[in-house]
């Protein structure tokens, strides 16, 4: 069974033993279980159901794997030519590691 879930403004296909990064949960530690109720889409074979816009009564559980993180630099640069404008700076996104236990249906 997979489902597609909505959090920290991205979506997120997933299913039982998925381990991956979300956007930083604040106040999650490591060890913890979250419960994602913002549930857009639950299928499993040929079955799919949409929600409008959730699917009602499907949750999402999963465990925090590591507290929290931060992803690789990137680079942001900015420049304006023949103005002798130039910006640099970089930027690492903080995240959290999860790992999906159960997709529930009711």
């Amino acid at each position: 069974m997979h489902a597609v879930i909505r959090t920290g403004g991205k979506q997120y296909r997933v299913q039982p033993g998925d381990e991956f990064n979300i956007e930083k949960l604040g106040d999650a530690e490591n060890g913890e279980t979250v419960v994602f109720d913002d549930v857009l889409a639950v299928g499993s074979g040929e079955d799919l159901v949409v929600g409008t816009p959730n699917v009602e009564g499907a949750t999402v559980t999963a465990d925090v794997v590591v507290a929290h993180g931060r992803d690789k630099k990137i680079i942001v640069f900015k420049k304006k030519r023949r103005k002798r404008y130039r910006r640099k700076y970089g930027h690492r996104q903080p995240f959290t590691r999860i790992k999906i236990k159960e997709v529930n249906v009711d």
